[in-house]
């Protein structure tokens, strides 16, 4: 199975990183080494998530408050969206929708 990135969602990827590693050195690095053992993690067992909605699955980061919600086709496992849990719910919503 194959991984990608919506192009929003890997914006939103790097700018947490950004924003982690200006308050801490050494934390964006963390949080994308947690983003990766979760995208690990989904390609070896992509029903592991919850559903979100007929399309979409979510999956929560154990050590940041960040949801991935991701898509999955026969051979694409694709985060749509790398959400922090408190900041504009649902904002995300229109990128997804079909």
């Amino acid at each position: 199975m194959k991984l990608e990135f919506h192009p929003e969602a890997e914006s939103e990827l790097i700018e947490a990183a950004a924003y982690y590693e200006l308050q801490v050195p050494g934390l964006g690095e963390r949080f994308e080494a947690e983003v990766r053992r979760a995208t690990d993690l989904l390609l070896e067992q992509p029903e592991i998530g919850a559903p979100a909605d007929p399309v979409l699955r979510k999956f929560v980061l154990s050590r940041f408050p960040f949801i991935l919600f991701y898509s999955v086709t026969s051979d694409i496992l694709r985060i749509e969206v790398v959400a922090h849990q408190s900041r504009r719910p649902g904002y995300w919503r229109s990128r997804v929708d079909r």
